[in-house]
Parts: C-alpha cells; structure tokens; sequence
C-alpha cells in the first residue's frame, strides 16, 4: 500500500503556523463580504424566559488526564463566557463564536489548555474552549435555532465520567476560521446567559416567550468497536420534538451519526460496550 502524503500544514511547525494564518485570513475576507448581521449588543439585564439550560463540570479527574490543563482549561472558559455572557441574538442575526470572543492570547490570561493538533492532544494558549463550544451547541440543539457551522472532532478524548451523555463532547472550535455559528431564524430574541463558579460552567439559553416545544437527545446503539489497531466510539445521536402541552413527537432527526476516534487508553474502554468492528 503507497504511503499517505502529509498535508502541507502537517510537514512541520512553520507549515502549519503558515496555514493557520491563511485560514484566518481567508475567514476575514469571507466575513468582509458576507451579508450576515452577527449578534453583538450585550445586556445586563436576563430576558424572562429560559429555553435551555446546561451545567457542565470542567475539571475532568481520570487515569492519564492531566489535571493542571484542566484548571486552566476551567480559567479559559470562565474569561471567554464574560465575553459571551448578555449577548443578545435579535431575530435575523448570526453568533459567531470567534467574532464574540477574540484571539486567546496570554495576555488576556489564557492558559495552556488542551488542543488537538493533526489528531493528538498538545498544550495550548486558549486551550479547552472546544468544552464550551459544546455547551453552546447543547443549548441550541434545544431550541428553534438554526446551526450554520458546526465542526465535530472525537468524543472520545477522555473516560467517561459517570452515566453517558449524548454530545457531552465533540464541537471543535480554533481561531477563527473553525467556528461555531448560529442563525436565528424566529421572531423574537434569545440571549445567552453564562457564568464560571468554583468548577462548574452554568450556562442558559433565554428568550422573550415560551417555545411551545420541548427538545431533546437521545442516543441509540451506543458503543466502542475495534477497527484495525484503533478504536471508536460509535452511536446514533437523534434530536426529539414533541409538543409541550400534549407531549405528542412532532420531529425524530438524525443530528450526529457518531464514528469518533478513541483518543485515551482503549485499556479504560468499559468491557460490556466494546465490539470487534473489523
């Protein structure tokens, strides 16, 4: 079998710095002549109704996980969601992740956290920000909005920790031109409300009205199977409407079909879910 060529940014450092900066770039200008009106204006004051809520734990606390980039990784998420915490997006209008938060720099106070760079885990400024993409995703994945870029990277990058939960990882973000982005497509306005306690991002999703709907995820056929001499983790993630009077299912869609490259130990992989996929 030939041997697979390396991609330019993967033959060495200064080739990847090199496209990197092309790809923000390249992001400026298509922004420069988008018609798009991104979501900017902030408000202290919380609008009166909740569409989703999330808490998400920061510090992951497993074998072969290391513990000093998940502190920091909680500090990057608690600088970005003071960007992000009051943002109104008025009906018509994009959230752009990148557009509202900004470079991760040290000396804005970031840290070396977590990144995934050419399929590996390194150190990096501003790393773990992929955690609260997440959670932003799983708000709006509970509500009317529309997702108008969306990147998923692996799931799979640390051992679960208690019960599986659908989505609990996987949106990758990286300045600027891997973002993630949302439309709002109905009349009236939604807000994101954020704030960092102790270990643990709490997060909502607020608006003007009741939805009338209710959301949901659910995941079928989760499991790990072995391919080759690698391991993925594999289900089908499905997003629920039902009516929030009659609890009637108005909408059953496919939203991920999961094939995520095992990035921890496969020792840890728990016995009872792993398939042989070969």
């Amino acid at each position: 079998m030939a041997k697979q060529r390396k991609l330019f940014c993967e033959r060495n450092a200064l080739f990847f710095e090199i496209s990197q900066k092309k790809g923000i770039l390249l992001r400026r200008l298509s922004d420069l002549r988008s018609s798009d009106r991104f979501a900017v204006t902030r408000s202290e004051k919380p609008l009166p109704q909740v569409a989703a809520e999330r808490e998400t734990h920061l510090i992951k606390r497993a074998p072969g996980v290391d513990l000093t980039l998940q502190e920091n990784k909680a500090v990057n998420i608690r600088l970005a969601s003071e960007r992000l915490n009051g943002l109104l997006i008025r009906p018509g209008e994009t959230f752009s992740f990148w557009r509202t938060i900004g470079r991760t720099t040290k000396a804005k106070g970031y840290l070396d956290g977590r990144v995934i760079e050419h399929g590996k885990l390194v150190p990096g400024t501003g790393g773990g920000l992929c955690n609260l993409g997440n959670t932003l995703h799983l708000l709006v994945l509970h509500s009317p909005l529309t997702v108008t870029e969306f990147h998923h990277h692996s799931d799979a990058l640390a051992p679960d920790e208690g019960p599986r939960v659908p989505f609990s990882a996987g949106t990758s973000v990286c300045y600027n031109y891997i973002d993630y982005r949302f439309r709002n497509d109905t009349d009236q306005t939604f807000q994101l409300w954020l704030r960092v306690e102790g270990e643990t991002l709490h997060a909502a999703l607020r608006c003007e009205r009741p939805l009338g709907v209710r959301y949901e995820l659910a995941e079928e056929d989760h499991h790990f199977q072995r391919e080759g001499d690698k391991y993925y983790r594999v289900s089908k993630i499905y997003r629920l409407t039902t009516d929030a009077a009659s609890g009637e299912l108005r909408e059953k869609k496919l939203i991920l079909d999961n094939h995520s490259e095992v990035m921890f130990d496969p020792a840890l992989i728990p016995a009872d879910l792993l398939r042989d996929g070969s």
